[in-house]
C-alpha cells in the first residue's frame, strides 16, 4: 500500500501547488476552492493508505527488488456471475437522480432498492452460522 499512498501524496502536493498558482494568476475563488478541496480529499485517501500500509506485511508491489513471480498465486475470491453489483449501481444512479431533481419518492424507492442490493451483495455467499 506504500505505492498507492505515495501516488496520492504526490497528487495532493500537485493539487495544492496548482491551487496556489491558480489563485495567484487568476484570482477566481471557485477554482481555488475546487483545487484545494480536491487536494484535501486526496490527502485523506493517501493518509488512510499510509496507515493501512503500516498494519500489512510488505507486498511485492512495495519491494523495489521484487520479481514478477513474487506476486504469483491467488489474489482473492471474486464472484464469477453475480448480478448484485448491477443492482447496486442502478440503486446509486437512481438515488443520485432523485437527489438531483429533489424527487423524494425516487430517493426513498431507490434508497430501499439500494439497501436490498447491498445486502444481497454482502450476503450472497453467506451460508449461515457454522455448526460445531
Amino acid at each position: 500500500m506504500r505505492v498507492e499512498s505515495r501516488i496520492f501524496e504526490i497528487l495532493t502536493v500537485f493539487c495544492f501547488v496548482t491551487a496556489l498558482v491558480y489563485g495567484l494568476l487568476s484570482g477566481e475563488a471557485v477554482g481555488i476552492v475546487a483545487l484545494t478541496l480536491t487536494g484535501g480529499l486526496l490527502l485523506i485517501v493517501g493518509t488512510y493508505f499510509r496507515f493501512v500500509a503500516r498494519r500489512l506485511e510488505e507486498r511485492p508491489e512495495d519491494n523495489p527488488e521484487a520479481e514478477v513471480s513474487d506476486g504469483a498465486g491467488d489474489i482473492g475470491f471474486f464472484s464469477p456471475g453475480s448480478y448484485w453489483p448491477l443492482g447496486v449501481a442502478a440503486g446509486v444512479a437512481m438515488t443520485g437522480l432523485g437527489l438531483a431533481f429533489y424527487q423524494w419518492w425516487l430517493i426513498v424507492g431507490a434508497g430501499v432498492a439500494l439497501i436490498i442490493a447491498i445486502c444481497g451483495l454482502v450476503f450472497e455467499y453467506h451460508a449461515g452460522p457454522e455448526a460445531h
